[in-house]
């Protein structure tokens, strides 16, 4: 008979080996992908559910992924797939957003692990695919209102069947995208790394016991949900209130309202978005699963403590979605620009949050991720796309300075160096660096954005952007003053300069032109005036604060030291 409680030191050895298993996964990824945009940017990520798809461990990759993958399965069990039609060697796939998903781009795998004819585990991964089709290279299409405009579609369906691979539905993915050969190795090392983690839980299995196995999984998640109810009994009860607006959806200028109430009682916490702005015509609507997985980030990067993420952590947590809304959208609505969205769903949560934890909440970060897509053709005919995310500046908190130009958080990303990308791509760049005065002055100022700047090589290039910051800056607190704005310039080979709108989709390219890419610093924290004289010097030494911009944001008295 399977044991209905282990030790909690095996318990935590198994969690662990658990863990392990899904960092095996990410790193056969990683080292036997394809394309720059899961090799070098690492846009991927891996987890290990129970026998019933919860999630119990992940790899220390992209929360947005890993808070929503469990919903995508649990729709698919629900709704595609029911467990007792899944067998050893199966692998399901899809990249639905209205099953459960995050966008077209990012498709995802699951097979279940059997030991001895049952099943004790389900692995997945999730890659974020260079070019699903659409009507835009890399499939941001700016001009897109329903989800067909954004690239081919996946239900939930088998890929492989006891081990053997769907060749037609392989070959039916790879002839609806541009870069075939990329995407085809990208989901070969999605299907190994499956393998992997399949192999690694049934050693877990076959050390411990499947009984152990499935109650240590049990166990795992019960006691997340415990951390999170005493971190939340921790706070005070109450209400809070707070609305963030994105500049807009793309189509239009009308901003887009994120209105937020977070109501906190005992041990749980509700988080209801009634009251913001109707989905959107454009690309930046958000569906549940997405919604879901930003608010859960927030939450538990705020409560903070070292709370193993697993799918035990959602419980004490209620989320209000109106249907129709940008934050659950209804079908065909286009979603793959989400993250526009998504980001600032995280600085609603922590601007909320800040109301119960004060002191402990930074300012707004830069809340963006900087997607675009360049493409080319190569001289035999074969297209190109050169896709990049870049990143801008974190807010200021009570305890110092915010960071510049990093990722992390809602999507941890990481850089694709310079001259990986000129040896692939048909760009020079000019410019790359921190932009001075760009971060929140503040007594703990916000950390700066970048500059990214690259000349077209090719003959003719065509350029897609999914970005944001263009009006609405990132919010300063406790007297903190805003980070900067973002903006994307155009300087044309024959010297004139055109400025872009922030989501934009076939900008057509010529050799020689010049692409200036700046984003957002993040806000400031605390009374401008009470920033040490010695951290104002050490800025304008570093160059991180202009004299100009320190007589500006910092007054008077600071004079002798800008």
């Amino acid at each position: 008979m399977a044991p209905t409680s282990i030790d909690p030191v095996r318990q935590e050895v198994i969690r662990n080996a658990l863990v392990t298993a899904a960092e095996e996964m990410s790193l056969t990824i990683w080292r036997t992908s394809r394309s720059t945009v899961v090799r070098e940017i690492l846009d991927f990520s891996t987890a290990v559910f129970d026998a019933e798809g919860r999630n119990v461990a992940q790899s220390a990759r992209i929360p947005v992924h890993l808070n929503s993958m469990s919903d995508c399965l649990r729709h698919i069990l629900e709704h595609a797939i029911p467990l007792e039609r899944w067998e050893d060697g199966d692998v399901v796939v899809t990249n639905d957003p209205y099953s459960g998903g995050q966008h077209l781009p990012d498709i995802q795998t699951f097979r279940p692990v059997f030991v001895d004819g049952q099943r004790v585990a389900i692995v997945g991964t999730l890659c974020h695919h260079v070019d699903v089709g659409g009507g835009a290279a890399g499939s941001y299409y700016a001009g897109a209102t329903e989800i067909f405009q954004e690239g081919i579609r996946i239900p939930p369906l088998f890929l492989a069947r006891k081990g053997v691979l769907n060749d037609g539905v392989f070959e039916m993915l790879l002839h609806n995208v541009r870069q075939p050969d990329e995407t085809r190795g990208d989901l070969q090392a999605q299907i190994a790394a499956l393998g992997v983690g399949a192999r690694a839980v049934s050693r877990i299995a076959a050390k411990y016991g499947t009984g152990s196995l499935g109650a240590a999984m049990a166990q795992i998640q019960a006691g997340s949900e415990r951390m999170v109810r005493t971190a939340l009994a921790a706070l005070p009860d109450g209400e809070s209130r707070f609305e963030e607006l994105v500049d807009d959806d793309g189509q239009s200028d009308t901003p887009i309202r994120l209105c937020l109430r977070v109501v906190k009682r005992g041990d749980g916490i509700t988080l209801d978005f009634t009251g913001s702005s109707p989905q959107v015509p454009g690309p930046v609507n958000n569906t549940p699963a997405m919604t879901c997985s930003a608010v859960y980030y927030a939450l538990l990067a705020a409560l903070g403590g070292d709370i193993p993420a697993n799918s035990g952590c959602y419980g004490p947590i209620s989320v209000v979605l109106p249907e129709g809304s940008v934050v659950n959208a209804r079908f065909p609505a286009p979603v793959a620009g989400r993250m526009v969205v998504n980001h600032r769903i995280a600085t609603a949560v922590f601007g909320a949050l800040a109301h119960f934890m004060p002191g402990r909440i930074p300012a707004a970060y830069y809340a963006i991720s900087y997607v675009y897509a360049l493409s080319t053709q190569k001289p035999d005919g074969k297209r190109q796309v050169y896709f990049d995310i870049e990143v801008g500046g974190w807010g200021g908190h009570a305890g110092g300075d915010g960071a510049s130009a990093l990722s992390c958080g809602l999507h941890n990303n990481t850089n694709a160096p310079i001259e990986m990308v000129e040896t692939r791509y048909p760009v020079t760049f000019t410019r790359y660096g921190l932009i001075p005065d760009s971060g929140g002055a503040g007594t703990h100022r916000g950390g700066l954005g970048l500059v990214r700047e690259w000349r077209l090589e090719a003959e003719t290039g065509s350029l897609s952007t999914n970005f944001e910051r263009f009006r609405i800056p990132p919010y300063g607190l406790e007297g903190g003053q805003p980070g900067s704005l973002s903006r994307t310039t155009v300087r044309r080979a024959d010297g004139a300069a055109e400025s872009l709108r922030s989501k934009v989709s076939g900008i057509a390219l010529r050799k020689g032109d010049v692409v200036t890419i700046e984003t957002s610093g993040g806000g400031g924290h605390g009374d401008p005036a009470d920033r040490p004289a010695e951290a104002l010097a050490a800025d304008l030494a570093e160059g991180f604060v202009t004299p100009e911009g320190a007589r500006r944001d910092y007054g008077t008295q600071k004079e002798q030291a800008a």
